[in-house]
């Protein structure tokens, strides 16, 4: 009992500590995007002391382009996504066996011990993943945040009114901007989970097991069937 109670532990630890990476990971990517929605802000660009420059150039718009390119790619991708998807995947078996247990009996659920263990493991990843969800929405959000080109393209107008000269320079950069928006808005994800990225092949197994066990649980605990 000892032996095996410490590799359980040993094993939860490494887990848990997984986990604190990826969580770590986010929080990372959550302050690049941060600090690259600042970088044409002259405002916020002083106060967190970073660069600043205006998107009123072709030069500029490609390395505003490369930049959020380069951070989005920085830092561990796919090891910090095998985690991701080995929790979801995780949380995911323990849902179906709990609900494979209540079908079972629900009135005597409770009393074994390996049932409660599942329920605290079970609480432990979806706190985890909504926490992970929360910090990956909040980084799509800065860096799919269109209202930066928008504001460029405003300013363009208001500059070509004053500067009439140099309207044609000013219209190049114009369709510039309204290629990169258009662009960003292509390059999002089809498959997203309030940030996380979403294998197909996971959505589908998703939607049919848990669903399916879910509406197995609401009938069985109300007494008639109910399809969800």
């Amino acid at each position: 009992s000892a032996i095996n109670f410490l590799e359980r532990l040993c094993l939860t630890w490494m887990f848990f500590f997984m986990m604190c990476v990826a969580e770590r990971t986010y929080k990372q990517r959550f302050l690049f995007a941060k600090l690259f929605s600042h970088i044409t802000s002259a405002r916020k660009a002083r106060k967190y002391e970073i660069p600043h420059f205006r998107l009123k150039k072709v030069e500029n718009i490609k390395i505003w382009l490369s930049l959020r390119s380069y951070l989005k790619r920085r830092g561990p991708q796919r090891s910090v996504d095998v985690v991701v998807s080995s929790i979801f995947l995780l949380a995911l078996s323990i849902a179906f066996i709990c609900c494979a247990q209540v079908l079972k009996g629900h009135k005597t659920f409770l009393n074994a011990a390996y049932n409660w263990e599942f329920l605290i493991w079970e609480a432990a990843l979806l706190l985890f993943l909504l926490r992970l969800a929360s910090l990956g929405s909040e980084t799509n959000k800065k860096y799919s945040n269109i209202s930066i080109l928008l504001t460029e393209q405003i300013n363009l107008y208001l500059k070509m009114e004053k500067k009439p000269n140099k309207k044609e320079q000013l219209s190049i950069v114009n369709n510039v901007l309204k290629l990169s928006t258009k662009l960003l808005k292509e390059l999002d994800t089809p498959f997203r989970l309030y940030g996380l990225t979403m294998n197909p092949l996971i959505y589908n197994i998703t939607r049919v097991v848990i669903l399916s066990a879910v509406s197995g649980v609401i009938s069985d605990l109300l007494g008639f069937n109910i399809r969800v």
